[in-house]
């Protein structure tokens, strides 16, 4: 037995990946899943990559396990959405060799612009669902599922949690195991979907999932924990670790292969309590197959839909199971909020300092700079999705210029949208928006936010950086032929910090009546702020304390009483804030 390790659950899906012989990885960066990939790269003779996107990532993996070897793809929840069609056609196809997909969830929004269950895609698609609760589950489920994915010659899904993924508890390790790549075989009634092979298909699928359901009724990891008379509590995940420390010793139902579900499970363990309780984070995806099966759990109408569970609002929502009264929470008092901000330096500032003051119509994206939202830049009005800003902008665009012909109608020119999105962004899924803003004519701007990675995340490269993620040399996509191929004759680039430069690009290209991109590049500051040998300082004699610095929102300018001061520790030496102040105020000093 190997040495016991403490792992995350992401480390721990990495290196059970890695012992069950899988040799090829492919996914898009994106937090709570982001670092399996990061892990399983370091592990000698596998391949791993960062997709352009998830539904890259997939179809890539799709292609592997065909090609004979074991393949992951790893996405957060909403990067399952973006792979949505592959994936649900993959189970049409079966695979050559196992095949297992990562989906993270993102209860509480940590880190993500929605909160979706995506237990949902599994039934939806077919597709059997595993659920760790703890990283030594993610490491042994993570084995086991390529093991069904060939017995059962489907996609496997692991549904991960936030908590799951970036918690760390004890692992045993297995032995690892060598898997031989499987030869290729043309097959292409199976694997080729036109209409006649997915009619053949489809009924395999159905039968592949009765035959799943008698596998989840006698899966090993699927667990009956006896407790005392009255009530039983069925749950699943990080929710299991929850009910245990909340309640003691109840009788527990723990699922952890949770589509399709073991309907004789559930019913023996059901019939045996007079109260029968569901405790799952997000929707009662649990509950409503128990209701299904005549029993009436309570669940949701005391546990909360929204949000991260924790010990404390699981007992709260029972606490006639609970043997001990609830801890009193002690909140400490005075501590000020801090919201989140871009870093002192961040290139993004600058350019969205300018545009808000242009007063453009900004159709966001995900990213840092999405936290330009919050006062005093105030600077987004909508944002929903990777990529969505260009396209989004060319809709608001066309319904601002089909709005001006009507009578009395006084809103705004077409030509102050401005979509804004980053360069890792941009490859992920803008490339498509460009092009339609080029096609269909569109007359508005887009801002390429261009920091040379993938900030958000970590620092992760994209086929803008000419890296790859195990660190060997590529071709670099050049993003102003890109633009230019797709149609837009209007490129410029800018430097962020240079204001008036900004100023003056941003207000001809949005006046100009045809498509243009501005790409405002410069690196993170975060990866570059040791080199800057300068910071500023506020000249306390000429500074009239305006407030108008303020208005950047630099974590590194504060005011204390009616003074404004520049925290030397924090400054990176950008120099943004002296080109806002009107009263030469703020000088550079040299370290």
């Amino acid at each position: 037995m190997a040495e016991r390790r403490l792992m995350t659950g992401n480390e721990a899906v990495a290196l059970a990946a890695f012992h069950a012989g899988t040799r090829f990885a492919s996914a898009y960066p994106g937090t709570p899943s982001t670092e399996i990939l990061e892990n399983f790269s370091r592990y000698e003779g596998v391949y791993a990559e960062w997709a352009p996107n998830e539904k890259v990532s997939l179809e890539a993996a799709i292609g592997a396990c065909l090609g004979g070897v074991r393949s992951l793809a790893a996405m957060k929840h909403v990067g399952l959405n973006v792979a949505a069609d592959p994936w649900f056609t993959a189970p049409y196809i079966g695979v050559s060799r196992g095949l297992v997909v990562v989906s993270a969830d993102d209860p509480e929004m940590h880190s993500s612009q929605n909160e979706q269950d995506n237990r949902y895609y599994a039934k939806a698609a077919k597709v059997p669902m595993l659920e760790p609760a703890d990283s030594q589950e993610a490491y042994d489920l993570t084995r086991v599922a390529f093991e069904m994915s060939e017995r059962f010659d489907t996609p496997v899904l692991m549904r991960m949690t936030t908590r799951v993924c970036h918690s760390r508890s004890i692992v045993e390790p297995g032995e690892p195991e060598t898997v031989a790549a499987i030869p290729y075989e043309k097959d292409s009634t199976k694997r080729v979907m036109i209409p006649g092979h997915a009619r053949m298909r489809h009924p395999v699928m159905v039968r592949r999932l009765d035959e799943l359901e008698r596998f989840s009724e006698e899966f090993g990891w699927q667990r009956v924990e006896d407790g005392r008379d009255g009530a039983g509590v069925v749950t699943s995940g990080v929710a299991y670790q929850y009910v245990k420390e909340a309640f003691g010793d109840v009788g527990i139902l723990k699922l952890a292969m949770t589509n399709p579900l073991p309907s004789r499970l559930i019913t023996d363990f059901c019939s045996r309590y007079e109260d029968i309780y569901v405790v799952e984070e997000l929707e009662p995806f649990l509950q409503e197959a128990v209701a299904a099966l005549g029993f009436k759990p309570k669940g949701k109408e005391s546990v909360p839909r929204v949000g991260e569970l924790n010990v404390d609002n699981v007992r709260a929502a029972f606490p006639e199971l609970s043997e001990v009264e609830p801890p009193e929470v002690r909140r400490v008092q005075g501590i000020p909020a801090r919201p989140p901000i871009l870093c002192a330096g961040c290139p993004h500032r600058g350019i969205m300092y300018i545009l808000a003051r242009l007063k453009a119509i900004i159709a966001g994206d995900i990213g840092c700079y999405t936290l330009s939202v919050l006062p005093p830049l105030s600077a987004h009005d909508c944002q929903v999705c990777m990529g969505a800003s260009i396209t989004m902008g060319h809709g608001l665009e066309k319904a601002l210029e089909l709005a001006q012909g009507e009578d009395g109608y006084e809103g705004p020119g077409s030509h102050r949208v401005v979509s804004v999105l980053g360069d890792s962004t941009f490859f992920h899924s803008g490339v498509t928006g460009l092009m339609e803003m080029a096609y269909n004519n569109g007359r508005y701007t887009v801002v390429i936010l261009d920091n040379r990675t993938t900030a958000m995340t970590g620092f992760q490269h994209h086929p803008g950086t000419g890296i790859t993620l195990q660190e060997d040399e590529s071709s670099m996509v050049d993003m102003e032929m890109l633009a230019r191929s797709l149609g837009i004759k209007n490129v410029r680039v800018v430097d962020p910090y240079d204001l008036e430069e900004c100023r003056r690009v941003l207000t001809e290209e949005m006046n100009r009546d045809a498509p243009s991109v501005v790409i405002s590049r410069r690196e993170c500051v975060l990866k570059v702020r040791d080199r800057e040998p300068v910071y500023y300082q506020v000249m306390q004699g000429v500074c009239n304390e305006c407030g108008l610095c303020m208005g950047i929102a630099c974590p590194a300018l504060v005011k204390r009483g009616e003074e404004i001061l520049i925290l030397p520790d924090s400054c990176t030496g950008c120099g943004v804030c002296a080109q806002v102040c009107k009263h030469e105020a703020i000088e550079p000093v040299r370290q």
